[in-house]
């Protein structure tokens, strides 16, 4: 038989945790049609010798709901191994979507995911309304990558309700269409659906996103959709201080799992070293939940971002930050930043919340334009406050006003402790994903977890073995959303392929900057190290080079 393609000589892993053995693989029509001992002529042959070939990398958690638009590769998510995308978490995306309510969905992905309102301008085609002519024309575009959807609850909210979705909870009728169209995005394939409860996940205007209002009679309505079609899971943004379920976030992820009857992954399960044994505290309250299908979400990654302060979301939590979000202009945000009662509010809150934050010791000026303010870039607030002899929430905010709000910051943030870290890897209900791919593309890119994972935990620190770091990454989030013929090297399925050097694999925790996004925004992003080929149903869609333009993909469907 001669094949499309044959792999040959390479250490299979196939995603199952089982140990690696050396063999070949076989592809046609898409299909692996052989595994191991197998051979023959072949229209193109890699010889992978010295490489890891591994299922393609499935990543559960991406907001490339906009990015779909305008860049077909999904980069940077396409250049480190992965093959397929779940989009729409937490709760926010682009549809159903009146032609009226756009500006409302563009400011709510400003607000909440942190993509610049001109880039999404500029780059969305609107070529749909509902939420299955947004599938549609997702699959029109011919991605380079699989891409799979779950139904976010803010925009079906909105379609339903207009803005008073922002406001208060649903009716009884409204609930009941609701609900009825999140079954018709569920019968055209959607993967489940996503909400969260997140304080700092403010929409247009300031207001709370608008999945946020809906109380406990709509979501046992939603959960129950999702038992009367006997399929799908719920994603939800669940931890309002990360790290810790406090009574009533866990009262409402016992709820999901008890009238859904399906899986509930719950994010941000990061290590806290402010909070030293949040993680521990957290595992121990939520294992009868754990027990009956819930899975806290992590990332492998230290979370070191850029804090625009045009669009600041890492201080989003703090009540005394929704001026900031409530008029976006740049001279009411300076006049918030200048205000003597915002900063001593801000301070307050500070000093009597837990509140993720750290220290002033973890905020570094990165760039700043100003040229009286240069001698200041590298140094910690800390540091300038100190030989300032200012207060650090003064000095901050000193420097954004007279930069005109056109500083970087960053802030070093959680994950930092090897040690916790290997617990929390090791734990294996954690799903690990939380790359956020497609989102705060202005501050930091995390979308590069897969490789860092391989990279520094499995091959530095050797935290979990090769085997059980690509069943992480592949068939361990197949198995939670239920994507039946990816994830494995096995004959018969879809032929998703990474191949990857096990002793170059990596990527940074920072990222680059570039300026490529539509009108020439900025977004950060990971470029990877050590992935030699990317096979995207049976095409090499991503070589070492860079992305192929063999726009392979398709629309995963439930």
């Amino acid at each position: 038989m001669a094949y499309d393609l044959l792999i040959r000589n390479g250490s299979l892993v196939d995603g199952t945790g089982a140990p690696a053995f050396q063999g070949n693989v076989a592809i046609a029509d898409g299909r692996i049609v052989g595994i191991g001992d197998v051979d023959g002529l072949a229209d193109k042959v890699i010889d992978a010798s010295d490489c890891v070939v591994s299922p393609g990398f499935i990543d559960p958690h991406t907001h490339y709901d906009a990015q779909i638009c305008w860049d077909r590769d999904l980069t940077p998510s396409s250049w480190h191994g992965v093959t397929s995308v779940m989009m729409g978490n937490c709760g926010v995306g682009l549809a159903p979507c009146l032609p009226e309510a756009r500006e409302i969905a563009m400011r709510d992905l400003v607000n909440v995911e942190a993509i610049p309102y001109e880039v999404l301008n500029k780059g969305i085609t609107w070529d749909w309304e509902s939420f299955p002519e947004y599938m549609k024309a997702a699959e029109s575009y011919n991605p380079s990558l699989n891409i799979a959807f779950l139904a976010p609850l803010t925009p079906f909210r909105h379609y339903v309700m207009g803005e008073e979705s922002m406001e208060r909870a649903a009716t009884p009728d409204e609930t009941a269409r609701i609900a009825g169209l999140l079954g018709e995005a569920m019968d055209c394939g959607a993967f489940g659906f996503s909400s969260t409860v997140l304080n700092q996940h403010l929409g247009y205007g300031g207001r709370p996103l608008a999945c946020r209002l809906a109380d406990d009679t709509e979501l046992t309505a939603y959960a129950r959709m999702l038992k009367a079609k006997g399929k799908g899971a719920i994603e939800i943004a669940l931890t309002r201080q990360i790290a810790i379920l406090e009574d009533e976030q866990s009262a409402t992820l016992d709820l999901l799992l008890r009238e859904s009857g399906r899986p509930v992954t719950f994010i941000a399960m990061f290590d806290r070293d402010d909070i030293p044994e949040a993680v521990r505290d957290t595992l121990r309250k939520a294992a009868p939940l754990i027990e009956r299908g819930a899975r806290p979400q992590t990332s492998p990654l230290p979370l070191t971002r850029e804090v625009d302060m045009r669009s600041p979301f890492s201080f989003a939590a703090f009540p005394s930050w929704k001026r900031v979000f409530a008029d976006k202009s740049l001279e009411a945000q300076k006049a918030v930043y200048a205000d003597k009662t915002f900063r001593d509010q801000f301070r307050h809150e500070l000093a009597t919340t837990n509140l993720s934050f750290g220290s002033w010791e973890r905020v570094t000026l990165h760039e700043v334009f100003n040229p009286d303010l240069k001698k200041y870039e590298g140094r910690t607030v800390a540091e300038i406050s100190r030989t300032e002899g200012k207060d650090p929430v003064d000095v901050f905010l000193d420097l954004t006003v007279a930069d005109d709000i056109r500083l970087d910051y960053t802030m070093a943030t959680f994950n930092t402790r090897v040690d916790r870290m290997v617990e929390i890897l090791n734990n294996p209900a954690m799903l690990i994903g939380l790359g956020d791919g497609g989102a705060h593309v202005d501050m930091l890119c995390d979308s590069g977890y897969p490789t860092f994972l391989l990279g520094h935990w499995v091959r530095e620190h050797q935290a979990i073995t090769l085997e059980e770091g690509v069943r992480r990454l592949t068939t361990d989030p197949a198995d939670f959303y239920g994507i039946k013929d990816r994830g494995r090297l096995c004959e018969g399925l879809a032929a998703d392929i990474a191949i990857f050097d096990p002793a170059g694999i990596g990527s940074s925790n920072r990222g680059e900057r570039r300026h490529d996004l539509p009108g020439g925004g900025k977004r950060m992003v990971m470029p990877s190290r050590g992935v030699e080929y990317t096979i995207v149903n049976g095409a090499v869609t991503y070589t070492a080079g860079g992305t192929t333009g063999a726009q392979a993909g398709t629309v995963l469907r439930s």
